[in-house]
């Protein structure tokens, strides 16, 4: 090839390679400025990652203080309760202590009141029987009409089996000079004194001579009584039902009813005697309430309610 034809290739080639080495640089130029950018992204990158461990760090730092101060708090929390627990511990203690006296103390109370209410009844009892006794001593009773005088014979005799009384034969009357009034005051005077023996004797020759007078009741029951006090239990319930039967509305009623539940305790005839206490309890809660409680505490002894309403006296009684 000749140098001219050389020369026109090359002018005519010429343009072509100026332009593609301007695209060239172009590209270079925007991988660099690419590069430029990756470069500063990534330094931003790194400072934010940089800002967020040491945020982290320091969020975990102040979750670490936080569980101290938790674990600190919970330990003075701890430590506090326990304090106020010992503090407690003795009053309340103490207290209990306290109540348990005050039980105690209520109960030995109630059983103090009761038995109070026991030994007025029986005061009572007694006043009542004094006033009777005073009554018939004003006015004794004239003994009947007989022929010459009646020995006494046996003490017992106008008794029956058990302790009640029976009327005397052929309308004979009391020894002459014998007086209601005198035989009685010295059968409750024996009977105060525990000659039981004596007084029993003399009650049944009252009740053999002087059956209708105001004081027969209670030489019944005070006979029942002497049966009892004898552990004699089974004449002690036949006499205290003499007193029930043959003197159904007087001053030692209630006691004879009382007595007869207690008569059936003894005996072991506890059916028998739970439904007598509730009778008790039924007709006297309101008229003699200091029986009722007796009757009331004896079916507790027993395990038992009263589980009845008490019965309400009438207008006419």
């Amino acid at each position: 090839m000749s140098l001219s034809r050389v020369a026109i290739v090359f002018f005519a080639l010429s343009p072509f390679a100026f332009g593609a080495s301007k695209e060239i640089m172009e590209l270079q130029r925007d991988v660099a400025l690419l590069q430029d950018q990756v470069r500063n992204l990534q330094t931003t990158l790194d400072q934010k990652v940089a800002a967020i461990e040491a945020l982290t760090g320091k969020t975990l730092d102040s979750v670490d203080r936080t569980n101290a101060s938790l674990a600190v708090m919970q330990n003075t929390f701890n430590d506090t309760m326990k304090q106020q627990q010992l503090q407690l511990n003795g009053p309340v203690a103490n207290v209990g202590q306290k109540l348990g006296q005050m039980s105690e103390d209520f109960n030995a109370v109630r059983e103090a009141v009761l038995d109070m209410n026991t030994r007025m009844s029986k005061l009572q009892a007694k006043i009542a029987d004094l006033e009777n006794l005073l009554n018939t001593v004003r006015a004794p009773a004239a003994p009947p009409p007989s022929n010459g005088t009646v020995p006494p014979g046996d003490p017992n005799s106008g008794l029956a089996p058990g302790g009640s009384f029976a009327p005397t034969n052929g309308g004979n009357g009391p020894p002459q000079g014998l007086q209601a009034g005198t035989l009685y005051t010295s059968a409750y005077s024996d009977q105060l004194a525990g000659k039981y023996d004596i007084a029993f004797q003399e009650f049944g020759e009252y009740l053999k001579y002087f059956s209708n007078t105001e004081l027969a009741p209670n030489a019944q029951y005070y006979i029942a009584d002497i049966y009892y006090r004898k552990a004699d239990y089974a004449n002690a319930l036949t006499a205290f039902d003499a007193v029930l039967e043959k003197f159904p509305d007087n001053p030692k009623t209630p006691d004879a009813h009382y007595m007869k539940g207690m008569c059936l305790v003894k005996l072991g005839r506890n059916d028998s005697a739970a439904r007598e206490f509730r009778d008790v309890y039924a007709r006297y809660a309101e008229s003699h309430p200091d029986i009722a409680a007796k009757a009331k505490a004896q079916l507790r002894d027993m395990g038992l309610r009263v589980g009845i309403t008490p019965k309400r006296r009438s207008a006419s009684n």
